[in-house]
């Protein structure tokens, strides 16, 4: 444990960032896994409807610096041809 007030506040802000940050992602991995259900089942609205709050707190996560941009286009691009697929 630090001693010194500055490295105390450190490890608290951490600690409380990490809370966060690990809550937005796990609401992200939700949301995209609710598109995948979605498109298992064959229902096509409610895989529009889930696609576009999965799409949101990808970009978000990105712009956060949770996730990388490439890798919050390349999930995006990867639900979008499943949908694609589902839709054809």
């Amino acid at each position: 444990m630090p001693n010194i007030k500055s490295a105390i506040k450190r490890v608290k802000t951490s600690e409380a960032r990490n809370a966060h940050n690990a809550t937005v992602k796990s609401s992200m991995r939700t949301a995209v896994k609710k598109v995948e259900a979605a498109i298992v089942t064959n229902d096509a609205a409610a895989a529009k409807n889930t696609f576009a709050e999965a799409a949101r707190k990808l970009d978000k996560a990105a712009a956060k610096g949770l996730i990388h941009k490439n890798a919050a286009a390349r999930k995006k691009s990867r639900l979008t041809k499943k949908m694609n697929a589902l839709n054809a």
